[in-house]
């Protein structure tokens, strides 16, 4: 049974950082994506950012340059989402998603995920 266990949500002020973490269990091997979606109030789901492997990395452009989406380990199957100078405009609710192999292209396609979370929610404050 596949699982992806989120973490690291809260509110904070904007400027400062937040990191958020997802673990996938009930995938085996490495060749994982592992993306995180979010979604603010009357909007619809958006991408943030996503990793596939050691080099592929992808971005919303609103927040290149203050997130980092990285790997906790060799493994490959929890992933850390480190941000930094937020903004007002990162609240919501931020969604890890996994897909086993490559990132789906495009990678912001909701529909291509085969594997949810529940979801934390980020309140960014100014």
């Amino acid at each position: 049974q596949v699982q992806l266990k989120e973490s690291g949500g809260g509110s904070v002020q904007a400027g400062r950082s937040l990191t958020l973490s997802c673990e996938v269990s009930g995938y085996t091997g490495r060749a994982n994506c592992m993306g995180w979606f979010r979604q603010a109030p009357g909007k619809e789901r958006e991408g943030v950012a996503a990793r596939y492997g050691g080099n592929f990395d992808y971005y919303h452009a609103s927040v290149k340059g203050r997130f980092t989406i990285f790997w906790a380990d060799a493994e490959r199957k929890k992933v850390f989402l480190q941000m930094n100078s937020l903004k007002t405009e990162d609240t919501g609710m931020y969604y890890c998603a996994a897909e086993p192999g490559p990132c789906p292209l495009p990678w912001t396609d909701t529909s291509r995920y085969r594997d949810w979370g529940q979801g934390t929610q980020v309140t960014v404050s100014s």
